[in-house]
């Protein structure tokens, strides 16, 4: 029988998680051992802070180990919880869709700074996944309408239901179809994409959370990596509205390549965006924040 003194406690077990994938050599080891722990007890990160003796029962250290298990593995802590936060919203993740990250926000910083607040406007997320970049918007802008695209059924199934879950399907549609097949000319004020960039023969090399997990598809993107942009730069040129904005996520090595490739499809003043780690992350012919700060509203 295990007494009083041994009981794992929220902080204990924090730690303890903590440190072995510290051990395993896992980036931010206290923050994915704080999430896997508030998963497993059902805590609130207040709860641990401000009740850091409470007792875990045995279900719940158990199911911790589990998750540190599949954690110390390569898995994804958005993969073995089921659902990532991007920007201010939680979406559910599975196998079948890319497992938003922060450097995709970019393009919301983009997004913010050219359609302010109460502007009616309607947007096309082509690739759409989880619906991450689409959906974050139609957060933001309550005068937004959009549409999602994929190829894939399963992922597509992933966005409406997170738009359902986020209350946003009555301004969000989704179809299955490439690109933008199927759309008639200037038919949206923003386009926005997230396509896969990843050169074919770079994908071995990734990170097992990235190359493991995330779907091929939402990753290769051919021998140079750029052949998702030739097939987009004449769509979004055909679709986008006169005075529209276009923003689509790179490479951090990407810039001057994608950049080209818009301009070559008859775009002018075409720019590219550095992320908050001061990498080329996006090319648009919208405002540039990092010298065109969001104004705090």
């Amino acid at each position: 029988m295990t007494d009083a003194s041994s009981t794992p406690t929220l902080l204990t077990a924090w730690k303890a998680a903590t440190a072995a994938l510290k051990a395993g050599r896992i980036d931010s080891p206290s923050i994915d051992a704080r999430l896997l722990l508030e998963a497993a007890t059902g805590a609130s990160r207040t709860d641990i802070l401000a009740d850091p003796y409470r007792a875990l029962t045995d279900d719940q250290q158990a199911l911790l180990d589990s998750h540190v298990g599949r954690r110390l593995r390569r898995e994804p802590v958005s993969r073995i919880l089921g659902k990532k936060g991007f920007w201010k919203i939680m979406l559910n993740v599975t196998p079948d869709v890319l497992s938003p990250r922060p450097d995709t926000e970019a393009i919301l910083d983009v997004v913010m700074l050219a359609f302010p607040p109460h502007r009616a406007f309607e947007m096309i997320d082509l690739g759409t996944g989880s619906g991450a970049i689409l959906l974050a918007t139609l957060a933001e802008r309550a005068g937004a309408r959009g549409v999602g695209t994929d190829i894939s059924f399963e992922a597509l199934a992933v966005a409406k239901e997170n738009a359902t879950n986020l209350e946003l399907d009555n301004r969000a549609t989704f179809l299955r179809t490439e690109w933008a097949a199927g759309f008639g000319d200037q038919s949206f004020d923003l386009v926005v994409s997230n396509p896969p960039y990843i050169p074919s023969d770079d994908i071995p090399g990734l990170d097992p959370e990235v190359r493991d997990h995330d779907p091929l598809l939402a990753l290769d993107g051919g021998p140079d990596g750029l052949q998702a942009y030739r097939d987009l730069a004449p769509e979004i040129r055909r679709i986008l509205r006169p005075g529209g904005v276009f923003a689509v996520e790179i490479g951090w090595d990407q810039g001057p390549q994608v950049k080209a490739l818009f301009e070559a499809a008859g775009f002018e003043e075409v720019i590219v965006v550095k992320d908050l780690s001061d990498r080329d992350r996006v090319v648009t012919n919208g405002p540039d924040p990092r010298t065109n700060p969001i104004p705090k509203m």
